[in-house]
């Protein structure tokens, strides 16, 4: 699915005049630092001298067949218990996207445990209706190949179809007891970040608990001992959440939307299309840094910038949601300021 997206360049005579019109702002030139780079960014993204943002996150929730293995602090059903509490409106995502005025998709890309029933009137739930949840991929692959491509599919289906009603932002944002341990095999495998620094505490495990996360994933590793492509390692270790994800993501990139990743987990959605297809990397926006160890590494292996740091490790697109106004600041900058001539300033000697 990935490999049939057409990801076109940046237009380098749309960047110079953007540039310069950045550059005639009454300011210093540089001087608004990354909402200028976020300006042009979003400008070379959306094809246009004036970007807008009309954000809409996709919350995708699946289960994980390694909790059976202890992985997580949390049992299994908390997954399909969030669902319903995302489609009531009670969780932190959704709370903060209507204070972001951010549309929401909650989607169940693989949640193994039956989802109690929502409130009248909540939004309706998109259904992936692949398989309940990954296979333990600590003694298997969690999906077969025919399963995974269903979930890119899925994903990319569910960001065509926000671009369609408006989005120019797709922010990605996740839900599934256990898709740290996910992430983190992820990450070893794409981009070959050593494991131990890569796995951490997740929801709430103690010292113990990491412990006995961290032999799991090694002897997981050892399944494939070697660096792995992105789509392979995605089959073998991968979420079906996770999966759903990085189609989204590419298929934003394809169709000229912002991609605005959040934590750990989005993150690792982000690595596997960008391993994939490179030419995805500049249309993705690092919202913010998780305190999940491994996120700092994964972040340095993509060269990425993330533009907040407030000890998040919640997940559900939170960060990204946090992040939204500092991209309409810069599309307000590149609409609204006044140039030196329009202002009747005097510029620079």
């Amino acid at each position: 699915m990935l490999a049939d997206l057409r990801v076109p360049p940046f237009d380098p005579a749309l960047r110079a005049r953007v540039q310069h019109a950045i550059d005639v702002k009454t300011k210093p030139p540089g001087s608004l630092g990354r909402i200028e780079e976020l300006a042009l960014q979003l400008a070379l993204i959306q094809e246009t001298e004036a970007p807008r943002v009309e954000a809409h996150l996709l919350l995708c929730a699946a289960d994980h067949g390694v909790v059976a293995e202890g992985v997580s602090a949390w049992p299994q059903e908390v997954t399909a218990q969030m669902v319903a509490n995302f489609l009531a409106g009670g969780a932190a995502s959704t709370v903060f996207a209507r204070e972001m005025g951010c549309k929401v998709t909650v989607a169940d890309a693989g949640v193994a445990a039956p989802i109690p029933p929502a409130p009248k009137g909540a939004p309706a739930l998109r259904r992936a209706g692949i398989r309940p949840g990954t296979r333990n991929f600590a003694r298997e692959d969690a999906m077969t190949p025919a399963e995974l491509s269903a979930a890119l599919e899925f994903g990319a289906a569910l960001a065509r179809e926000a671009i369609a009603e408006g989005a120019t932002v797709i922010a990605l944002g996740e839900m599934g007891i256990g898709n740290t341990s996910s992430a983190a095999m992820l990450a070893h495998k794409i981009a070959g970040i050593e494991l131990a620094p890569l796995v951490g505490p997740g929801a709430g495990l103690d010292g113990e608990g990491v412990s006995r996360k961290q032999q799991v994933l090694e002897r997981a590793a050892a399944r494939h001992p070697r660096r792995m492509d992105p789509m392979a390692a995605l089959a073998a270790y991968g979420g079906l959440e996770i999966a759903a994800l990085t189609g989204a993501c590419a298929a934003a990139a394809a169709g000229g939307a912002a991609v605005l990743s959040d934590g750990f987990i989005a993150s690792s959605a982000a690595l596997a299309a960008i391993a994939a297809r490179p030419e995805i990397g500049p249309r993705v926006i690092f919202s913010h840094m998780s305190r999940e160890p491994g996120h700092r590494l994964m972040l340095e292996a993509l060269e990425a910038r993330p533009l907040l740091d407030l000890d998040l490790r919640l997940g559900e697109g939170t960060g990204a949601l946090l992040a939204l106004p500092l991209l309409r600041a810069a599309c307000a900058m590149l609409a609204e300021m006044a140039t030196f001539e329009s202002a009747g300033v005097s510029g620079k000697d």
